[in-house]
């Protein structure tokens, strides 16, 4: 049996509670919150809630902590410092930070000897993976990635940390004419601009300066600065009542050619009635991935691409080649 610790009870550490349920491998042993853990009210009142601080007492009860935190503040601090102390599982999505967040990651953990894996969930993480695959098969041709709609949980979460701001969410929108323009195999040069809209919904505290807020979302950078943005100001009552659920969805789609002109098209997509919940659900699957790998006597940062596929799974390895290839 995994014993598993999660670090955060947000949308994501929910999820995450309620994924491992569905894993007859693992069972929740710990949730580590920053507030009252008598606040925290869990799905299973059997499993204890400690504040974040107690953790290090309890290195011999978990197998793998799996960080459930934002990757604007939390996760750059937390990452290495839990990698320093369990195996973890996390899902840093700040792309153009990745291999920064991965060397801190990575130096904590070997020290440790303890594995880590970052930046799993759909995006970075599955999509990573079929973008790596339609490089590998298709060499001479172009990848897109496309978003939404949905809700993004990295982008919200960027919102609501500006000044002035006391809840907000972001959508994604992808641009339909772009989309077209790759599945008809034109292989066309597309800005990041030219493929998505990102939609901004922001309650803003009594007295803010809105017009500041809406100047430091749309420049933010790696979030929002490369993109049309708009942001809109709502209640916080109209924020419950039309902007609660958390879809969202997406397509990976390589367009190549072999041979002559013979033209083929790559396409992977998802689409989600709960971003956070399918997130958890890859977090979960790597975790069991973090703790053989550790059994294995490896350490260190990885990723998605370092990780055997069959270590996702319930199954052996006999099984698999059995039922799935």
């Amino acid at each position: 049996m995994i014993r598993v610790g999660i670090v955060g009870y947000g949308n994501l550490g929910r999820g995450t509670e309620l994924a491992i349920e569905q894993n007859p491998d693992m069972k929740l042993v710990a949730v580590f919150t920053r507030r009252n853990p008598g606040d925290i009210k869990l799905k299973n009142s059997t499993v204890k809630v400690f504040h974040v601080s107690e953790a290090e007492k309890m290195k011999d009860e978990i197998d793998v902590m799996i960080l459930c935190g934002g990757s604007a503040t939390d996760l750059p601090e937390q990452g290495p410092v839990f990698a320093g102390m369990f195996n973890t599982v996390d899902s840093f999505d700040t792309h153009a930070k990745i291999p920064e967040y991965f060397d801190s990651v990575d130096k904590a953990a070997k020290a440790a000897g303890k594995v880590a894996i970052i930046s799993v969930g759909w995006d970075p993480g599955l999509f990573s993976l079929n973008r790596l695959i339609g490089e590998a098969v298709l060499p001479q041709g172009s990848e897109y990635t496309f978003w939404g709609r949905g809700v993004s949980q990295g982008h919200s979460d960027a919102i609501r940390r500006v000044k002035g701001v006391k809840a907000g969410v972001q959508y994604t929108i992808p641009i339909e004419d772009a989309i077209q323009r790759v599945r008809s195999g034109e292989n066309p040069k597309l800005t990041v601009r030219e493929k998505h809209l990102r939609d901004c919904y922001v309650v803003a505290e009594e007295g803010a300066d809105k017009a500041a807020i809406e100047r430091e979302i749309k420049n933010m950078p790696n979030y929002f600065v490369d993109y049309e943005t708009r942001v809109t100001f709502i209640s916080e009552e109209e924020l419950k009542q039309k902007h609660s659920a958390m879809p969202h969805g997406g397509f990976v789609i390589r367009s190549g050619s072999t041979g002559g002109n013979n033209k083929h098209i790559i396409e992977f997509s998802l689409k989600l009635d709960s971003n956070p919940e399918f997130t958890a659900s890859v977090l979960v699957a790597c975790a069991r991935a973090s703790y053989r790998m550790a059994a294995e006597g490896q350490s260190g940062a990885k990723t998605l691409f370092d990780v055997p596929l069959g270590y996702l799974s319930i199954k052996s390895a006999a099984q698999l080649r059995r039922e799935l290839l």
